[in-house]
C-alpha cells in the first residue's frame, strides 16, 4: 500500500490504520508552545461510520488506501443485494443491504449513485444531497393551511416515511434531504 506523510492529509483521504479503513473528515496542523508540530484530525471508520479524534506527529508516514469512487446506476434489488451497474463498462456489482444502509430509503431504480470500492469490495454508497420522490400515501391535507407550523407523516414511493407540511397531498413530488430524511420542498412539475 502507498504511504503518505501526515503533512499531506486532505479531507476525503482514506487511510489504512491497523487493518481498518478510515476517511479523514477534518484535520489541522497544530504547533504547541513546546514540542513538535502535530496533526489533529477527525477520522470516520468507512464501514461502521464511527468518528474518532486522532492526533499524529507531523511528518509521520501512514498507509493510504486506494478507494475507487465511481458513479454507477442502481438497477434493482434482488431480495438479497442491491445491483448496481457501471455505465461505462456495463459491469454489474451486487452490494449487500448492510453496505447500502439507509441509502435504500432514497433510491429508485435507474438512479445514479457514487459507489466507493477498495480492492473491488464495495465500501459505501453516496447519494446526492437531495432526491425527488413522490408521496404515495398521506392523510388528506387541510385546504388553505399554508403555514409551516404543522406536519404529518407521508410515505415516499420507496416506502420511507417522512414528515411533510399539512398541505402536501398524495401524488405530490417532493425534494428530500438524503442525510436526515427531512422535507425540503415541493417539486414543481
Amino acid at each position: 500500500m502507498p504511504t503518505i506523510s501526515t503533512n499531506d492529509l486532505k479531507n476525503g483521504t482514506v487511510l489504512d490504520l491497523d487493518g481498518q479503513l478510515w476517511q479523514v473528515i477534518w484535520f489541522q496542523h497544530h504547533k504547541p508552545g513546546k514540542g513538535n508540530t502535530v496533526v489533529r484530525s477527525k477520522i470516520k471508520n468507512v464501514l461502521s461510520g464511527k468518528i474518532v479524534d486522532r492526533t499524529f506527529n507531523a511528518d509521520t508516514k501512514v498507509e493510504s488506501a486506494t478507494v475507487d469512487r465511481r458513479e454507477m446506476q442502481y438497477l434493482y434489488h434482488d431480495g438479497e443485494a442491491f445491483v448496481f451497474m457501471d455505465t461505462v463498462s456495463y459491469d454489474q456489482l451486487n452490494i449487500s443491504e448492510e453496505i447500502v444502509g439507509d441509502a435504500k430509503d432514497y433510491m429508485l431504480e435507474n438512479q445514479m449513485a457514487l459507489v466507493a470500492t477498495h480492492d473491488g469490495n464495495p465500501l459505501y454508497i453516496e447519494l446526492p444531497a437531495s432526491v425527488e420522490l413522490e408521496i404515495t400515501y398521506t392523510e388528506p391535507g387541510l385546504q388553505g393551511d399554508r403555514s409551516s407550523a404543522g406536519t404529518k407523516p407521508a410515505t415516499l414511493e420507496t416506502g420511507k416515511q417522512i414528515q411533510v407540511p399539512l398541505f402536501i397531498e398524495q401524488g405530490t413530488k417532493v425534494k428530500v434531504d438524503t442525510r436526515d430524511g427531512s422535507y425540503l420542498g415541493r417539486v414543481n412539475a
